[in-house]
C-alpha cells in the first residue's frame, strides 16, 4: 500500500514537472524563384522572407504562460544571412507573458501597424516585388529610420509590445520603443544646409516611437485603424478593410497618409491607397491589386500586380507573379517584374 502511494505521488510530481516544461518549436520558410526585372538579367531571388525560427511557451499556472520567439533571416540562393547590416535575429527576438490580460513582450519585432496591415494586402504582406506592403501600403514610410543603412524598415528594436484580448470583435495592438540609439547614419532634417545634422550619426530618437493598431472582426468583415510615429517623428495614419464577398472571394482596400514635417521643410505629405482581391479555386488562388502613391512634389507611383499560387500540400505551393510599376523616383520610370518559384514552410 505504501509503495502504491509512493508511486502515485512520484507520478503526480513528474506530471506536474512535465506540464511546466517549455514546449519549443523549430519552424521556418524556404522560398526561392527566378525573377526577371526590366533592364536586368534573370536572377534567383525570393517572394517571401526566408526564416529559421525558434519559439516556445511554458505554462505557469492560473492561465499564465511565458513565451519567447527568435527568428533568423537568410538568403536561400547563397546561404548567407539576409544582410550584413542587419542583426542575427532580424525577424524578431521577443520574450514575454500571456494571460487573461492579453500578451506582453519585450525585444524586437514588427510594429503593431506593420504586423496588422498585412491582412489587408493582396499578396499577404510578403516582400515580393509584386506586392504592395513594403511601399504603397505604408506610403513609403520607415519605422526605424535611425538604423544603419540597409537595415529593416518595418520593425522597432528596444520595444514593448502589447496585444489585448479580443472583445466583441475589437482588439488593440500597441508598440512603444525607447529612445536608444541604433547606430544609424546622419539625417539632415530641417536644419539649414551647412549646419550640423538634426540627427547626427548614432543619434537617439527625439521622441519615443509608438505604433497603435485597432482591429475589428465580425464574420466576413474585418477593419483596421492605425497610427504610428517613428524615431524622427514622422507620422503615419492608415485605415483598411476587407470582406469575404463569397467564401472564395476576399476584397480589400487601404488608405494611408504619411507626414514628414519634422524632417522636411517642404513637401512633407505622402498619400497612398491600394485595392486588392484574392480568389480561391480549389488548390489554386488568384491574387490581384492596384495602388497609387502620391508624394508631395514627386511624380505619382502607380502599380498593377497579379499573381497565382498553387498548393501542392498544406506546406508547399508554387507561385507566378507579374507586376508593372510606373512613376516615382525609380529608374527606369516603368518597371516590369516577372517571377516563378516555390515556397515551403516547415
Amino acid at each position: 500500500m505504501k509503495k502504491s502511494l509512493l508511486a502515485l505521488t512520484l507520478l503526480g510530481a513528474f506530471a506536474g514537472v512535465a506540464q511546466a516544461q517549455t514546449a519549443v518549436q523549430i519552424y521556418g520558410t524556404v522560398d526561392a524563384g527566378v525573377i526577371k526585372r526590366t533592364n536586368q538579367t534573370l536572377n534567383v531571388g525570393k517572394r517571401a522572407n526566408n526564416t529559421l525560427g525558434f519559439k516556445g511557451t511554458e505554462e505557469l499556472g492560473n492561465g499564465l504562460k511565458a513565451l519567447f520567439q527568435l527568428e533568423v533571416r537568410y538568403e536561400p540562393d547563397t546561404g548567407t544571412l539576409e544582410s550584413v547590416t542587419r542583426p542575427l535575429f532580424q525577424g524578431q527576438s521577443r520574450v514575454g507573458l500571456q494571460g487573461d490580460f492579453g500578451m506582453v513582450r519585450l525585444g524586437r519585432g514588427l510594429t503593431a501597424f506593420q504586423e496588422t496591415s498585412t491582412a489587408f494586402e493582396p499578396f499577404h504582406g510578403l516582400p515580393t516585388p509584386a506586392g504592395f506592403q513594403t511601399d504603397l501600403q505604408i506610403a513609403g514610410y520607415t519605422s526605424e529610420p535611425l538604423n544603419p543603412a540597409g537595415s529593416s524598415l518595418n520593425r522597432f528594436s528596444n520595444a514593448l509590445f502589447y496585444n489585448s484580448p479580443e472583445f466583441a470583435g475589437f482588439q488593440v495592438n500597441a508598440t512603444v520603443g525607447t529612445k536608444e540609439a541604433n547606430g544609424g547614419a546622419a539625417i539632415q532634417g530641417r536644419n539649414p544646409v551647412g549646419t550640423p545634422a538634426q540627427y547626427a550619426p548614432g543619434s537617439e530618437a527625439s521622441a519615443n516611437p509608438y505604433s497603435i493598431a485597432t482591429t475589428y472582426k465580425n464574420g466576413p468583415i474585418a477593419a483596421m485603424l492605425a497610427t504610428e510615429r517613428n524615431a524622427v517623428e514622422t507620422r503615419l495614419w492608415s485605415i483598411a478593410a476587407s470582406i469575404f464577398a463569397t467564401p472564395e472571394l476576399k476584397l480589400m482596400a487601404s488608405y494611408q497618409r504619411q507626414n514628414q514635417d519634422h524632417t522636411r521643410a517642404i513637401n512633407p505629405l505622402t498619400k497612398a491607397w491600394v485595392l486588392g482581391a484574392n480568389y480561391t479555386m480549389g488548390p489554386g488562388k488568384i491574387l490581384a491589386g492596384y495602388g497609387q502613391k502620391s508624394p508631395d512634389g514627386v511624380a505619382k507611383t502607380k502599380q498593377l500586380s497579379v499573381g497565382y499560387e498553387y498548393s501542392l500540400s498544406k506546406r508547399t505551393y508554387l507561385y507566378a507573379d507579374a507586376s508593372r510599376k510606373k512613376g516615382g523616383v525609380q529608374v527606369p520610370q516603368t518597371q516590369n517584374i516577372y517571377a516563378l518559384g516555390v515556397n515551403h514552410a516547415f
